[in-house]
């Protein structure tokens, strides 16, 4: 968790010093260059520096111990920031859209062709940069860096628009002069819908949504390697910000003691936190199963390395 930690505030930094220069060399070469589909960018990323600075206040906040009043510790504040930076988005697509709206009625100077290269430029660094950021988030299983990421994609967009906008004004002249505008409105909606790709996941964490099957499935790998243990009749995950908390029914002999089954059940849950360190807890129930199995400790498998 404290390497996560670390990870997560370098790359958020990161990602708040290149939005803040992008957002001024965007505004700059906009007002400069007569295009209201650049000055629209700077606005989105002028946004992003701000929704960076909830990211960190989140992941600070939901990587906090466990405490006599968050006995399950504090991070679905990751999610709930996460919804934060949603509404960041939806705000900068609004004055985007509400910016383009408004320019289309009057008449606007034809952009400079200087700002075609500048936007190239800044196209290649956010994707590479939602890359970067993105590989990191899934890295230390974290949404709310993930969700930063798809700041940096849907800024190489609405750059990639503005683009076209200018593009198509410049080469076809006059004719073509609003396309910058209608350029800044597209992107608006794109913007929109990127929203709604990042919060849709962050309210399945909230709402304990069961769909984290390739965990299932580890753990459901996991357990022939522990003596003892017949089988998994249930498991349940649920997500807490950059780790997982699991309940599952445990299937032992019927005939066994209660201190048998409970040191089977032990041996299971120190084994999985071992080897999925993704896991913060386990919470194990035990069902009997009759089998002819010894209980104890851990097996030793032939091949260790599938795990």
């Amino acid at each position: 968790m404290k390497n996560a930690k670390k990870t997560a505030y370098k790359t958020i930094f990161w990602s708040i010093v290149s939005s803040v220069l992008l957002s001024l060399i965007k505004g700059f070469s906009g007002t400069v260059g007569h295009s209201d589909a650049l000055i629209a960018d700077a606005i989105e990323s002028a946004t992003d520096v701000l929704a960076s600075f909830l990211v960190l206040f989140g992941i600070y906040y939901s990587t906090k111990p466990a405490d006599d009043d968050h006995p399950y510790g504090h991070g679905k504040a990751e999610a709930l920031v996460t919804f934060g930076v949603v509404g960041f988005l939806l705000i900068s697509a609004t004055l985007i859209a509400y910016n383009g709206i408004q320019h289309l009625s009057v008449d606007q100077e034809q952009p400079e062709l200087f700002t075609v290269f500048v936007l190239i430029g800044i196209i290649i660094w956010k994707e590479l940069s939602y890359r970067y950021v993105l590989s990191k988030g899934k890295k230390i299983n974290s949404l709310s860096l993930q969700a930063d990421a798809w700041h940096h994609r849907s800024d190489a967009i609405s750059s990639l628009i503005a683009l076209t906008g200018i593009s198509l004004a410049l080469v076809f002249g006059p004719a073509f002069s609003k396309a910058d505008d209608w350029a800044a409105i597209a992107a608006s909606l794109f913007i929109v819908y990127n929203a709604f790709v990042i919060f849709r996941p962050a309210l399945g964490e909230i709402l304990d949504e069961h769909n984290h099957h390739e965990l299932i499935d580890k753990i459901k790998k996991l357990e022939t390697h522990v003596v003892g243990v017949e089988g998994i009749e249930k498991c349940l995950v649920r997500k807490t910000g950059m780790t997982y908390f699991v309940d599952l029914h445990l299937e032992v002999k019927g005939s066994i003691s209660v201190s048998e089954g409970h040191k089977i059940a032990h041996d299971f849950k120190d084994y999985l936190l071992q080897q999925l360190p993704e896991i913060h807890d386990i919470l194990i129930h035990i069902e009997p199963y009759n089998n002819l199995k010894q209980p104890g400790s851990i097996k030793q498998p032939t091949n260790h390395s599938s795990v």
